[in-house]
């Protein structure tokens, strides 16, 4: 028995615990706040949130957590249901996407445990605690992209090796998403752009889709996700029909384009731990790869993006995306459950 549990904020973490999930082939419980998604291949343990009380007390513990507010009954009732459920199956491995308290609160337990790493400078105490009690540490990103993830204290993206400390821990599977792989889209001229929005917020917004609108004449432009009337569960046919994408730079996103291999325009947005903008400059510094990327949507030159756009062969997501990250992933996990 598996146990994986799923971050509720956006939808990239679930998306991708279903993608590993599929392919795991041993029986699995997921564990979230989210309602258990259509299609899960196992049970499910529903969880009360633990951010909605309006305390944040000491949340932090001194920096050495991310999050566990004092006297939070949503936090209690979560971690009580955890290791009941620890108690009643006893799990051969525990993978946690994410969280270091979830992480920590399994090892104790005695659960080995796989995390999930994210893109990042992630050198504070927490996320080194979390890494330290991993018995593995999936990376959903290529193996040349390894200076994704910096758990030093280097401030300039890419700089370096990944510290010494994940070294035969550390595994880069390669992106993981749901999506099947397609063979790519050839370079061609672009007469449609699909706007990928994204459920943790942020991405381009409708006054800057209007503008790009009034630049490309003769150009659809396609918003999906963008909104809560225009979000898709699954936006894979929309990208599939697309020329191009234009799209924050979320695991989950990148993952979804590379899969179905059309070029894109990417812009980081503003998360924790510099996570957006880690994989941007990661993305930018690529051979090959069929992406711009650029630090705004608002802009004046959009004609000449897609001019540009529509030289780029689509074809070559297959170096970030090459349609194995899942059963990689799964590998590892089934490798750390057989030795526990």
């Amino acid at each position: 028995m598996i146990g994986y549990y799923v971050h509720h904020h956006g939808r990239g973490h679930l998306r991708r615990a279903c993608a590993i999930a599929a392919r795991l082939g041993v029986p699995i419980t997921g564990i979230s706040s989210l309602a258990r998604p259509e299609g899960w291949p196992g049970q499910w343990l529903q969880l009360e949130r633990d951010d909605v009380s309006g305390h944040g007390r000491s949340e932090t513990a001194d920096g050495r957590l991310h999050w566990a507010p004092k006297h939070d009954a949503g936090l209690r009732h979560r971690m009580a249901k955890i290791a009941a459920w620890i108690d009643r199956t006893a799990p051969d491995a525990m993978v946690v996407d994410v969280s270091v308290e979830v992480a920590l609160f399994a090892r104790l337990h005695g659960v080995p445990v796989v995390s999930i790493a994210l893109p990042g400078v992630r050198s504070d105490h927490a996320h080194r605690l979390g890494f330290d009690v991993s018995d593995a540490i999936i990376g959903a990103w290529p193996e040349w992209a390894m200076g994704m993830l910096r758990v030093d204290t280097a401030d300039t993206p890419g700089a370096g090796p990944v510290a010494q400390p994940l070294a035969g821990k550390l595994f880069a599977v390669g992106a993981i998403s749901v999506q099947a792989n397609s063979p790519g889209r050839t370079p061609a001229s672009i007469h449609r752009v699909v706007v990928l929005g994204g459920g943790g917020g942020g991405g381009m917004r409708e006054p800057e889709i209007r503008a790009a609108r009034a630049q490309t004449p003769g150009v659809e432009w396609i918003e999906v996700g963008t909104s809560a009337d225009n979000w898709s569960p699954n936006p894979a046919d929309w990208l599939r029909r697309a020329s191009m994408v234009v799209s924050h730079a979320g695991q989950g996103a990148v993952a979804d384009i590379s899969a179905v291999g059309v070029p894109a325009l990417v812009v980081p947005q503003e998360r924790p731990f510099r996570e957006q903008i880690m994989t941007a400059h990661t993305l930018s510094r690529a051979d090959g790869l069929p992406v711009m990327v650029a630090n705004s949507f608002a802009r004046n030159d959009w004609a000449h993006l897609l001019e540009r756009a529509g030289q780029l062969d689509g074809r070559n997501w297959k170096s970030w995306n090459d349609g194995y990250g899942a059963d990689r992933a799964a590998a590892v996990i089934r490798d750390i459950a057989g030795k526990s």
